[in-house]
């Protein structure tokens, strides 16, 4: 392109010259003389006008000339600054966001099934990493030690009374009493357990068989056992307000109110914790656990058909599909997207600016400048060939003018 609008130039510098020679010999060499003069104007002032954007034209120093690599910091600055100001505005995010549909297109995405695959395998492989790393002697003495302290540290008694407060408050702990309890009598019914029972009442009466009546005893026993236990039981199921487990609920509050207030429970229950912190068995014992936990996730993992990862796949998978189906959960996500979106637009905005600046600020100016030159100085060759052309057709023009301006006055 640069050829092409020098090659214009030569050509008009030629065409002018031609035309002067022959100008005397018909008045229409004037006409070209016009057009040919005024297109080298154009054509040279349009050079120097695309030069001086990149560099000083022919090396001179003339003012207002290398204007990017002069301006570069500035530039960068009023780019990063355009940038925050039409394109990251709080109310024009807001609007992409508010047609953008963010938790629809995260649930399709989530439900598709190579998606989820996606997702669970770079988690896969940082689990395993992660495991990887732990797994080691360092590790898990410096978790033993540091584990163990801050355990050692923590007031068990209270931290006990206030979870079974937190159990028992408003009766919250009635309905698992009396699933257990109503548990606890289907298995007293049970023919096995009655069988035990029996042969447990049978040892205990070994004088009986010597007259064979032991069986016969222990039988008895057990159906009399079992019916009082199973009927006992199916009244406390039945009735909250049952004496027994009016105790229950008093001893439980009992307990706590004493885990709080009792120095000798209280100490007691330290010494059992402290106890089990400092039993070399306990620490074999959760080492063990540990090692045996981390070495089978990892040889789930590292197989291709690792059912870890098929599982993270598939509960992936199928969150995206309740997603999908639950408009109203999408509602919700897309509203505290938009909620929160202001706060992180105008806390980021800023860093993005400065950001932009600093990059800008770090360039190399002249590779700034020849990668520039490079992506648009195609299209600014346009400009030379178009300053060549208009620069022409307006000489011709004033010439023409001039001519009939001056017959009309003649």
């Amino acid at each position: 392109m640069k050829a092409i609008a020098l090659g214009l130039l030569g050509m008009a510098a030629v065409l002018y010259g031609v035309a002067s020679m022959l100008q005397s010999r018909h008045p229409g060499w004037g006409y070209v003389a016009a057009f040919s003069e005024a297109a080298m104007v154009g054509a040279i002032a349009d050079w120097f006008a695309v030069v001086a954007l990149f560099r000083h034209p022919l090396g001179v120093p003339i003012p207002h000339t290398a204007i990017i690599p002069s301006n570069k910091d500035r530039i960068g600055e009023n780019l990063a600054t355009f940038i925050c100001a039409n394109f990251l505005s709080t109310p024009q995010v807001l609007d992409k966001l508010r047609g953008f549909n963010a938790a629809f297109k995260l649930a399709r995405w989530l439900a598709d099934e190579m998606h989820a695959k996606q997702v669970a395998w770079p988690l896969g492989a940082l689990v395993r990493y992660a495991l990887s790393a732990l797994d080691d002697v360092r590790v898990r003495e410096f978790f033993k030690a540091n584990v163990l302290e801050q355990v050692g540290r923590l007031d068990a008694a209270t931290l006990s009374a206030q979870l079974i407060e937190v159990l028992t408050t408003d009766g919250r702990h009635q309905a698992l009493l009396d699933a257990v309890l109503r548990k606890l009598a289907n298995m007293l019914d049970h023919d096995e357990v009655k069988a035990r029972v029996s042969d447990a009442i049978a040892n205990e009466v070994k004088y009986l068989r010597f007259v064979g009546l032991d069986n016969v005893a222990g039988r008895y026993a057990t159906s009399k056992l079992v019916a009082g236990l199973i009927s006992l039981v199916g009244e406390m199921a039945d009735k909250p307000q049952h004496p027994l487990r009016l105790q229950f609920d008093e001893f439980t509050a009992s307990f706590a109110a004493r885990l709080r207030t009792d120095p000798e429970l209280r100490t007691r229950f330290d010494a059992i914790k402290h106890e089990l912190l400092q039993s070399p068995a306990l620490g074999r014992y959760l080492q063990g656990v540990w090692s045996e936990v981390i070495t089978w996730v990892r040889s789930d993992l590292e197989r291709e058909d690792s059912s870890l990862r098929a599982g993270t796949a598939e509960a992936v998978r199928m969150v995206g599909l309740r997603l999908l189906g639950d408009v109203a959960m999408q509602a919700w996500i897309n509203e505290q997207l938009l909620a929160q979106a202001p706060r992180l637009i105008e806390r980021y905005r800023e860093d993005i600016r400065q950001y932009i600046i600093a990059r800008v600020a770090e360039w190399n100016t002249q590779e700034m400048t020849v990668e520039l030159e490079r992506n648009i100085g195609r299209d600014l060759q346009f400009i030379r060939i178009n300053g060549t052309l208009v620069g022409g057709s307006v000489g011709l023009l004033i010439h023409t003018v001039t001519q009939l301006l001056s017959e009309r006055l003649a």
